[in-house]
């Protein structure tokens, strides 16, 4: 078996998130990293919106990540710390949409390993050095400067190791130009290794440490240490030289403390806490995430608990030294990961989990009635601030960023019946849960619907909406003549169904839309976009007759081409008409802004071009084609030039004919394809090309010829723009109804849009090609939009509606729709008869509804007995005011209850909905951990769903209480009304956590601790039949196929086992020889199990064919020692047949097709949020292409951080019979001289390669 692994989804949970001006422009970006990927980010200033610019692989584990700027650049660069045991300097370049590596040096082993640096990084502020820190001992600090063509260069490192040391974080000091300096929280463990009570090592504390760079001597000094009080878990550097007073402030557990080398006393102020919290008031609070912003005269901080709440800290200082530490509640956020401040106002919230936010700064919290702590306000030792969460005050939200971190299941289905699969994932942790639905397409924004009349106007007469044929949307420039001016076209053309044409012109006049043009089926009607949309008359155009098409001309005119001519309309009104000759009509066309070409019935083609004093002129030859003209397509005209000089004609000879329109030979046929049916719309469309960018030229894109095909069939064909040859053409099928091509513009450049029985959008972005699917209703016509809410729209028609829409997330694969929960989600169950989800949610350290009333309840007695007499009634008043606060949790975070409180419920959901049709809540420490519906052999007609429930569980150290299984009885059909779909059958109770639930042969498998069970349904409770005990650890997984049981153990990978009916046994008779620590495995076929582990790697394990699953069991332990097994286990052992690491923990693993009619595919999910897949090779010759590409791959285009490809995928185990599709699709990104070097390596050419990685993805994805 031989696999291809690609990526669906990459991952989207940060890890690290820095900011900086990356692309040299005034701008700042935001760059992110996803454990293996790095993104970079732009907010747009004007809207709010967060564009992905760039989204890379760099094929590694990113532990670290800072953004330097060298003394006096403009322009920063990313330090990345990986497990490559590199330290690489990235630069981002934006001409080419890519980041460079600019420097590489090697300091140690590759792997995340405890003495290897690259766990932590330091930057000196002043960008003159970094220290690069590993979690043990070893610190290294590299200089970095510019060489003579101030290309950046890194010194040689210099070593700040000291051993029996622990690193908990470390920052660079800002001290000005003075030598650079760096801080770090230090544990030494030195006399606590040797003491074997570990008494010493509860005692020993942590140490600030400060560190010298002599940049004269060229060493690092470690100047001064000193312990600290508590034990800390962040620095944060305060602006010094002539912005601030220098120092760090230590995030301590319930303090934060500035402190500085020299007379600097400690200040030192508690962690303000929630007033009236109902978290355990044992737990300390900590810091968990900062970020900086300063300005020439004022510098902050904004720092956020772990429950979300963010505190604006300020300095008081007096001749520099620090007086005091001020702060004030700002506002709550999700808890982050990593915050970011841009000089635009905004603030970046990677949230730790779910979806991420950009807000905008509105206010500084200065002027509100919001308290302010200080450090000089007396308290004593232990004592806090207490404040009110509120909601948004001085945060806006402007925009939030999907993610789906951590998936904790998912699956495959089509439970909405759309013929296409989507994917049901659980997803979120705690209030911030949610069970999205992933359908592949691109989100929809509509902006506005509005009904079309099937009479827009008395003297205009339309039996029904259905008869509208066109309606362009032209755009005015501002000026004081009568009649506006027009400068610049873009147009699509479609063919309607009834057969007249439809065109839509987008008219440039200064910036935004401002006529709408209709055409019926025997009248035109123009419209002014204004306050109002009212009809205008003196136009020009022809009212009484369809209009086949219209379009700008030139600067400042007009054209409309209808059945018997052609009309030019001048700026002054002046009309010129053309006429069709002799009882011919015109029957399609083509048009742009200087050109114009139309069919005549009987298949001759007509070319008018515009000359330089704005006359449209007739070229004297026409072209009679060879058979009847179906479809014609003209692209637009490029920069600089006069004319676009191919013309592409459909014939219904199933042909596309390339016609040359250049002054030389102009009418003269070029190129030629044959279709395999006939064409129904063309459009030539300029891809790929990028702008200029920091002086550097930008790219010229290529012309790409789409053909429309009535088959449901678009095609895309590579136009050369120097002989018009036809080449490279890729296929897909897009719908049952033929596709119409319109043209329209994405992200500044040419789109295309196809509309089939389902419409799909064509665009370059990325670097690459993306032809995705809308999430939206069928549409039937379009055109380009834009307006100040709306830059870049479309306006279609639907139906008998016009709708303006958005597609305002260009490389998103899937469109997303979330149903929110209330805890974690931990597993769901599909029922397939009623397309309803079964979903058990389990929160640790949290309270059920009931218990969280109780505490409010009790706390509020608390503080009326606490009250005196005379303020007793002040106490009613605020115990009340207390009981009637409700905080949204998926706001302001849950109570933490502390270790060993357990929340759970059981939740019928109906996705296509959104709806929770029931919901059944645990009591308080009962954790919901498994879940399975089942029919019994007593009760075929009847479903049940079992849950399995832990009861007083406590992580560490491991206890519980014993386990339950509820068992619940599915109605089925209609029900009656106040009718639950579930209702409680039984209660059985348990020794153990029933971690593993599987239908097996008309009863119940269930993993019950390390015991394998075989329950039968009874009256009062389920019944046990069967039992095995040789499973080593705990059972977290169970599969059936067949008579086979595939066991998984939380440790010691899979076991097969037969149930042997005669003997009512549950016999092991083969297992795995590795061992694996299984989160989850799906059953391939009989012999066949795929495993998905927690160190990040998927294996497949097979039984070989001359294994014998009729082995007998041996509880007397008599049989001789060489026929009980080998490696302690069975005596049969399963092979691995593929290996490969994903890195991230696969929680999901699902045979099953992504795309209608699609063959089977190993899809998985991961915990960081990211979806994928492995793929089967069909044939040899695909195996040994991509083996070979993948080869080439390694040597031409290395990791971006430094790790070695085939040592990364061979984490573990040694990679084994898997390609890596996603390094193979880099190649797309390679330059021209490197894809061609590959592609003769390989006896291809670059173009065929393309084809190649396009078609494997398309064959089975998207």
């Amino acid at each position: 078996m031989h696999l291809y692994h690609l990526t669906l989804q990459r991952p989207s949970g940060v890890t690290h998130s820095v900011h900086g001006n990356f692309s040299g422009s005034k701008l700042q970006e935001i760059v992110v990293s996803r454990g293996k990927c790095l993104d970079v980010l732009k907010p747009d200033p004007s809207t709010g919106k967060v564009h992905t610019l760039l989204s890379t692989e760099v094929f590694g584990v990113i532990r670290s990540l800072m953004a330097f700027r060298l003394t006096g650049g403009s322009k920063d660069y990313l330090i990345v710390g990986s497990d490559s045991g590199r330290i690489v300097i990235l630069e981002y370049n934006g001409s080419k949409n890519r980041l460079d590596r600019v420097q590489m040096e090697t300091f140690g082993k590759s792997g995340c390993r405890r003495i290897v640096p690259g766990q932590y990084l330091a930057v000196d502020p002043k960008g003159r050095a970094v220290m690069v820190g590993a979690l043990e001992k070893q610190k290294l600090v590299y200089i970095l400067n510019r060489d003579t063509q101030a290309r950046l260069t890194i010194s040689s490192p210099l070593e700040a190791h000291k051993s029996s040391t622990f690193i908990f974080h470390i920052v660079g000091v800002d001290v000005g130009f003075e030598n650079p300096m760096f801080a770090g929280l230090e544990v030494d463990y030195e006399e606590a290794d040797n003491d074997i009570t570990g008494e010493i090592a509860s005692q020993t504390p942590m140490s600030l440490t400060f560190y010298e760079l002599d940049l004269g001597l060229n060493h690092v000094v470690r100047k001064y240490s000193e312990p600290l009080e508590e034990h800390a878990n962040l620095l944060i550097s305060v602006p010094g030289g002539n912005d601030g007073p220098s120092g760090v402030l230590i995030c301590s557990e319930n303090y934060i403390t500035y402190k500085n080398l020299g007379d600097q006393p400690d200040i030192r102020c508690p962690i303000p806490r929630r007033r009236n919290d109902l978290d355990d008031p044992e737990r300390g609070m900590i810091f968990v995430c900062s970020a900086t912003h300063k300005t020439k005269s004022m510098f902050f901080f904004l720092v956020q608990t772990e429950q979300g709440d963010i505190f604006k800290i300020t300095l008081e200082t007096d001749d520099d030294m620090v007086t005091e530490i001020k702060l004030k509640y700002f506002d709550t956020a999700p808890v982050a990961s990593a915050m970011n401040v841009l000089k635009t106002g905004f603030l970046f919230v990677a949230s730790e989990f779910g979806n991420h936010f950009l807000y905008q700064i509105a206010h500084l919290g200065d002027d509100d009635e919001e308290p302010e702590f200080n450090s000089a306000m007396p308290l004593e030792e232990g004592d806090t601030f207490f404040f009110g969460p509120r909601p948004l005050k001085n945060l806006v939200l402007v925009d939030e960023l999907d993610s789906l971190s951590p998936i904790l299941h998912s699956q495959v289905a089509d439970l909405a019946n759309e013929d296409t699969p989507q994917i049901y994932a659980a997803c979120g942790r705690g209030p911030w849960s949610t069970l999205r639905v992933l359908r592949h397409g691109l989100e929809v924004s509509e902006m506005a619907v509005s009904e079309l009349p099937g009479n827009p106007n008395a003297n205009w007469e339309s039996d029904s909406p259905n008869e509208w044929t066109k309606f362009t949307m032209a755009k005015r420039k501002s000026t004081h003549h009568s009649c506006p001016k027009y400068s610049t076209t873009r147009s699509i053309e479609v063919t309607c169904e009834n057969g007249s044409s439809l065109f839509l012109p987008r008219i440039f006049l200064d910036e935004f839309d401002a006529y709408i043009i209709v055409s019926f089926v025997n009248a035109t009607l123009v419209l002014s976009i204004g306050g109002t949309v009212e009809e205008v008359t003196d136009s020009g155009f022809l009212g009484t007759t369809p209009t086949l098409s219209c379009s700008a001309l030139g600067d400042n005119a007009l054209v409309q081409v209808y059945p018997e001519g052609i009309r030019h309309i001048r700026a002054d009104k002046r009309v010129n008409e053309w006429k069709a000759p002799g009882k011919k009509n015109v029957v399609k066309c083509a048009v742009n802004n200087r050109q114009v070409v139309i069919a005549l019935s009987g298949g001759e083609i007509v070319y008018f071009e515009m000359d330089s004093s704005g006359q449209l002129n007739e070229y004297t030859e026409k072209k009679e084609m060879s058979a009847d003209v179906v479809c014609m397509a003209l692209a637009s005209v490029p920069s600089g030039e006069q004319r676009s000089r191919f013309l592409a004609v459909g014939l219904a000879d199933n042909t596309v004919r390339i016609i040359s329109l250049g002054p030389q030979d102009c009418l003269t046929p070029l190129s030629m394809q044959a279709l395999p049916d006939a064409p129904e719309t063309l459009c030539i469309a300029e891809m790929g090309g990028t702008d200029e960018q920091d002086g550097e030229p930008g790219i010229q894109g290529q012309l790409y010829l789409n053909i429309g095909l009535q088959n449901g069939v678009l095609l895309r064909t590579v136009l050369d723009q120097v002989t018009g040859d036809l080449s490279d053409t890729r296929t897909r099928y897009l719908g049952s109804r033929p596709v119409k091509l319109f043209r329209v513009t994405m992200q500044g450049g040419e789109a295309v849009l196809a509309m089939s029985s389902r419409s799909w959008i064509s665009y370059y972005y990325q670097n690459r090609f993306h032809l995705t699917p809308l999430s939206y209703e069928t549409l039937e016509y379009a055109a380009g939009f834009s307006s100040e809410q709306c830059p870049e729209g479309i306006v279609a028609i639907s139906t008998n509606t016009l709708r303006i829409l958005a597609l305002e997330k260009l490389g998103t694969v899937f469109n997303q729709t979330s149903v929110p929960l209330d805890y974690t989600p931990r597993k769901f169950v599909v029922n397939n008869e009623a397309n309803h989800l079964y979903v058990i949610e389990t929160d640790h350290n949290a309270y059920t509804e009931e218990t969280k009333q109780q505490r409010k309840v009790q706390m509020a007695e608390e503080m009326r007995e606490a009250a005196g007499q005379d303020e007793q009634e002040l106490a009613n008043e605020m115990a009340e005011a207390f009981l009637n606060e409700n905080l949204p949790e998926d706001t302001f975070g849950a109570p933490k209850a502390g270790a060993g409180m357990w929340a759970s419920c059981i939740r019928i959901l109906d996705p296509t909905k959104g709806d929770t049709l029931q919901q059944i809540y645990l009591e308080q420490n009962e954790a919901a951990m498994s879940i399975a519906l089942v029919r019994f052999a007593a009760y075929p007609e009847a479903l049940y769903c079992i849950v399995g429930v832990a009861k007083d569980y406590t992580l560490k150290p491991r206890t519980v209480a014993g386990g339950f299984l509820y068992t619940y009885r599915v109605h089925r059909g209609v029900l009656a009304p106040n009718q639950a779909p579930m209702e409680l059958v039984h209660k059985t109770t348990l020794d153990e956590i029933p971690y593993a639930i599987c239908p097996f042969q008309g009863k119940v498998l269930i993993g019950v601790g390390k015991l394998l069970r075989l329950y039968d349904i009874g009256k009062k409770k389920l019944l046990r039949k069967s039992e095995n005990k040789h499973i080593p650890y705990c059972i977290v997984d169970i599969k059936t196929i067949g008579d086979r049981i595939i066991a998984s153990d939380i440790q010691e990978s899979v076991h097969f086992l037969k149930y042997k009916r005669m003997e009512n046994q549950l016999v092991v008779f083969a297992d795995d020889t590795t061992p694996r620590w299984v989160t989850t495995t799906c059953v391939l076929d009989y012999n066949t199990v795929a495993i998905g582990d927690k160190f990040g790697n998927i294996s497949i394990v097979r039984l070989t064919h001359n294994v014998n699953d009729n082995v007998d069991e041996d509880p007397t332990g008599t049989k001789s020692l060489w026929d009980r097994g080998m490696l302690s286990g069975a005596s049969q052992k399963a092979d691995c047949i593929t290996m490969f690491h994903i890195e991230e923990i696969p929680l999901s693993l699902q045979k099953a097709s992504l795309i209608p009619g699609g063959n089977d595919s190993l899809v998985f999910a991961t915990l960081s949020g990211s979806v994928g897949m492995l793929v089967p090779f069909t044939s040899h010759e695909d195996h040994d292409f991509f083996q070979n590409l993948e080869m080439h791959m390694r040597a031409e285009n290395p990791p971006l951080g430094g790790r070695d490809h085939l040592g990364y995928r061979s984490y573990y185990f040694p990679v084994k019979s898997v390609i890596d599709g996603d390094y193979c699709e880099q190649y797309n990104n390679l330059e021209g001289s490197k894809q061609k070097s590959i592609a003769e390596e390989l006896d291809r050419t670059p173009a065929e390669i393309s084809k190649k990685l396009e078609d494997i993805r398309t064959r089975y994805a998207f």
